[in-house]
C-alpha cells in the first residue's frame, strides 16, 4: 500500500455526508482521492454539497481531489470509473463504499408496510453498489500487490433501525466484507466493515436544529464525518490490518485502540451497549 501521501483512494457517494468527511479526512493525508456522486451543482439536491466541492477542499487541504460524477446504480459508469483510476493514476490503494440512498420516509414510524416501497431501493445503491465498487476495483487492487477495501455500515445490522429494509441493506454489507476478505486474502487485501455511530452530517444537523430539544443529547454524542476517515486512514497504516480483514468493527472503539481523535480532539463513545455486538462469523470456507 502507498504511503500516505501517495495514496490512491476512492471514496464513493462523497458529495456530501459521511463520504465527504471520509474524503477530506484522507485527502488531508496528502492523498489523491477519487470522489464520486450524483451532485454537480447546488440546488440539485435538497441538501448542500458536490463532487466539484468535495474535490476542492481536499486540495485546499493538502491532497488531490478528483471529482467523478458517478450514478451507482449504473454499472457502467461505475466500470468506467475504475478503468480512469487505472489510466490516470494506475493503482489503487483504498476503496470506501459509502454510496447508500436515503429514500424519504425511512425513518417514518410505523410498520415497513406503511413506509413507501422504494426504500428496497436501499438494496441498490448501497448494498448492491458496493459490490459493484468491489468487483471493478478488485484487478487494481490486487495488482497493487496490497489494499484495503471498507464498507461503511451501521449498528442497524444487528438491531431493529428503521425497519428491515435499511437493517437488511446493513447486515448485508458487513457480511460482504467478510466474504470478499476470503477471496482477497493472498493479494494481501483487507476488507473491513465499519459501523460509524450518528453522524453530524448535513441532513443530521438539519434535524438537530429543526427540534434542538428533543435530540440534544443525541447531537452531543455524535461524531463529525471526518471521525470515521481518521480513522480509515489509521486502518490502512496498522501492521496488524491483515489480521483484522474480515472483521466488523466498530468505528470508536478501533478508533481509540488506534489512537484516533475526532477534529474537536474528543474520542466518540461506542453504542455497543446499547445497540448491541458486531457479528461474528464462522471460519469454515466451501468453496
Amino acid at each position: 500500500m502507498g504511503l500516505a501521501e501517495d495514496r490512491v483512494v476512492v471514496v464513493t457517494g462523497a458529495s456530501r455526508g459521511a463520504g465527504k468527511g471520509i474524503a477530506l479526512a484522507l485527502g488531508a493525508t496528502g492523498a489523491t482521492v477519487y470522489v464520486t456522486g450524483r451532485t454537480r451543482s447546488e440546488g440539485e439536491s435538497a441538501l448542500p454539497g458536490t463532487v466539484f466541492a468535495t474535490a476542492r477542499e481536499i486540495d485546499e487541504r493538502g491532497g488531490t481531489g478528483i471529482p467523478v460524477v458517478c450514478d451507482h446504480s449504473d454499472d457502467s459508469q461505475v466500470e468506467a470509473l475504475f478503468k480512469q483510476v487505472e489510466r490516470e493514476s494506475g493503482a489503487l490503494d483504498v476503496l470506501v463504499n459509502n454510496a447508500f440512498t436515503i429514500p424519504d420516509g425511512l425513518a417514518r414510524k410505523g410498520p415497513f408496510w406503511e413506509k413507501p416501497l422504494a426504500l428496497q431501493d436501499m438494496f441498490d445503491v448501497g448494498m448492491r453498489s458496493a459490490y459493484v465498487a468491489g468487483y471493478f476495483a478488485a484487478p487494481l487492487l490486487v495488482k497493487n500487490g496490497g489494499g484495503l477495501v471498507v464498507n461503511t455500515s451501521s449498528f442497524g445490522g444487528r438491531c431493529y433501525m428503521h425497519g428491515p429494509a435499511y437493517g437488511a441493506g446493513k447486515a448485508a454489507v458487513d457480511k460482504m466484507a467478510h466474504d470478499m476478505a476470503v477471496d482477497f486474502k493472498p493479494h494481501n487485501v483487507a476488507v473491513i466493515s465499519l459501523w460509524m455511530g450518528l453522524l453530524k452530517t448535513e441532513r443530521t444537523q438539519a434535524m438537530f436544529k429543526g427540534v434542538p430539544d428533543q435530540y440534544k443529547a443525541f447531537a452531543a454524542a455524535a461524531e463529525s464525518p471526518e471521525f470515521s476517515g481518521r480513522v480509515i486512514d489509521a486502518l490502512a497504516r496498522d501492521p496488524r490490518l491483515m489480521s483484522r480483514s474480515g472483521q466488523v468493527l466498530i468505528g470508536a472503539e478501533i478508533g481509540a485502540e488506534l489512537g484516533v481523535t475526532d477534529v474537536d480532539g474528543t474520542r466518540p463513545r461506542s453504542h455497543r451497549d446499547t445497540l448491541g455486538d458486531p457479528p461474528t462469523y464462522n471460519p469454515a470456507v466451501v468453496r
